[in-house]
């Protein structure tokens, strides 16, 4: 009789074939993350808004800009999480439907600083924008940086109409007489003014 075993995927010849150990493994990764993922694309908490959200007005689209143009993201997350601890100090844990018109969102869980999810209203625009120029003004412990800069430029309205004709494609409910007057709307405005118009509607339509 002969004593040869059939090949076969055995554990012997996978864990002994590198490529086959990392084609299998892409494999069973690729499956459970689509089995994760694909159904969040069709459930309605985390593709519609939350009651009360409105999509970003052209100042704040322009704040957005600036706050990831000056990488705000890599000390501040806005992502507060269904702890206690995270709760008492900061409100509401974020829900996916505040974040519906967010391209990209800023999610994460970064505490360098304290997380932005919920800053809108809590502080007055004075307080951001004596902040913005220099945080040991309020904040004598801060390690933040001056922004000072930003109350010397202007914002740059050239690409706000197609920036939200991308966004309404992608979802966002602008109208054609809120894109025609984008331009208009940010007219004179500093980029510290857009800034500040963004954090100051952060997490407020969950009360």
């Amino acid at each position: 009789m002969s004593n040869h075993k059939p090949q076969g995927f055995t554990h012997e010849r996978i864990e002994t074939n590198n490529f086959l150990m990392i084609v299998l493994i892409v494999l069973v990764i690729a499956v459970g993350g689509l089995v994760e993922i694909v159904p969040l694309f069709f459930q309605k908490s985390t593709t519609q808004p939350v009651e009360g959200l409105k999509p970003y007005s052209a100042l704040q689209i322009a704040g957005r800009d600036v706050y990831v143009r000056e990488g705000c993201y890599n000390c501040h997350s806005q992502m507060i999480r269904p702890f206690q601890a995270e709760t008492l100090r900061y409100g509401h844990y974020s829900v996916a439907g505040e974040f519906v018109y967010d391209r990209p969102f800023q999610w994460g869980s970064k505490r360098t600083g304290p997380d932005l999810a919920r800053v809108g209203g809590r502080y007055s625009d004075d307080w951001h924008r004596i902040h913005l120029n220099n945080p040991r003004d309020l904040v004598p412990e801060s390690n933040m940086p001056a922004y000072s800069w930003l109350e010397k430029k202007t914002v740059d309205e050239t690409g706000l109409p197609k920036r939200m004709q991308v966004l309404r494609t992608l979802g966002a409910p602008y109208t054609d007489e809120e894109i025609a007057s984008s331009v208009a709307d940010v007219k004179g405005k500093t980029d510290m003014d857009a800034l500040i118009a963004y954090l100051q509607v952060l997490g407020t339509a969950i009360k």
